[in-house]
């Protein structure tokens, strides 16, 4: 989901305020994703890197490293690292769904075939490890590798809970720590170790980057039924025609009666959808009260994020993480 269209864009801000340190990781990401031997792998990750992405993830491990005080430059790599991690996943993701579309462009998948999306994604995984050793630094590389075994064991995770209505909502943040929170978590994380800050701080950031990542995504999934008020539009609804269980689907789940339950079983389980089960769905999920519940889970999450940067020094990027906190929710105000 964009976040263009919130009232503020903190993110732009911080953009603005680590400009030279960008410039750098950019500069980095195209020498690393360069291939003497396979043309094919720059053309597929450039098509990906350059579609516009915020880099929100790469931005956090810079703004970290620099409010913690950091003035070497092992962060350009560490968010170089993260960034190939993130890409690696969206054509990993993109295959595993059978996306046609990212970021309003056709998906690699799609452009070239699966097999060359698979590969080009172990690529960009084999290029993040090779980074991440770089800095020389033993606990960089657990945060980042345990992160990367993390955001695979999430997505597996996902399949094996798909379309199965006894999914419970431990499974599911499991599945969204895995796929969004992760390495969100882990580029926080890196920034604090890399600077040599307290375990206090670090341990902050890492708090951080998991509520930031868990809020982001909880929001996500809520604006994909529409938002708290439940306003099915044009580009709502993907989720369930997916199949897919999400928290406020699955809150409304536990609490049906038999035949709302044989409603879930048809349209979830047997994938038996007919015209007008949309809105019936949207009609459950009201009269249980499970958009408004997920709506405050995710400000609760953000606010949780917030809280961690109080033991942080006070600095403007600090002041920057903070508003992107509030900004991820800001669309379900």
């Amino acid at each position: 989901m964009s976040l263009d269209n919130a009232a503020t864009k903190p993110h732009e801000r911080m953009q603005a305020a680590l400009g030279p340190d960008l410039i750098a990781v950019d500069a980095l990401i195209r020498a690393r994703m360069a291939s003497k031997h396979a043309p094919r792998i720059p053309e597929v990750t450039a098509h990906l890197v350059e579609a516009g992405g915020k880099r929100v993830r790469p931005m956090l491990t810079l703004a970290a490293a620099k409010l913690c005080g950091y003035e070497g430059d092992a962060h350009h790599k560490l968010a170089a690292t993260v960034e190939f991690i993130h890409t690696a996943t969206l054509l990993h993701d993109d295959v595993v769904d059978e996306s046609q579309k990212r970021r309003g462009r056709p998906t690699a998948n799609l452009l070239w075939d699966n097999k060359s999306s698979v590969l080009v994604g172990d690529y960009l995984f084999a290029r993040a490890f090779q980074l991440m050793v770089e800095p020389g630094n033993l606990r960089v590389l657990s945060i980042l590798s345990n992160a990367a075994a993390v955001i695979a064991e999430g997505e597996v995770l996902q399949l094996s809970a798909a379309m199965n209505i006894a999914t419970s909502e431990d499974t599911y943040l499991q599945v969204i720590r895995g796929k969004t929170a992760a390495l969100f978590e882990a580029a926080c994380e890196v920034g604090g170790v890399i600077a040599e800050r307290p375990e206090a701080e670090v341990r902050a950031l890492a708090v951080y980057g998991d509520g930031l990542g868990i809020a982001f995504q909880m929001a996500d999934d809520l604006l994909d039924w529409g938002g708290s008020d439940g306003v099915i539009g044009k580009n709502t609804g993907d989720d369930f025609r997916e199949r897919k269980l999400t928290l406020p689907v699955i809150r409304a789940i536990a609490r049906a009666d038999d035949t709302e339950r044989a409603f879930w079983q048809r349209t979830i389980e047997k994938g038996d959808q007919q015209e007008g089960d949309l809105d019936h769905a949207l009609a459950l999920l009201r009269r249980h009260g499970t958009l408004d519940e997920t709506r405050s889970e995710a400000f609760g999450w953000s606010a949780r994020a917030q809280e961690a940067l109080t033991v942080l020094p006070d600095h403007p990027l600090r002041d920057m993480m903070h508003d992107l906190a509030d900004y991820v929710v800001a669309r379900l105000a």
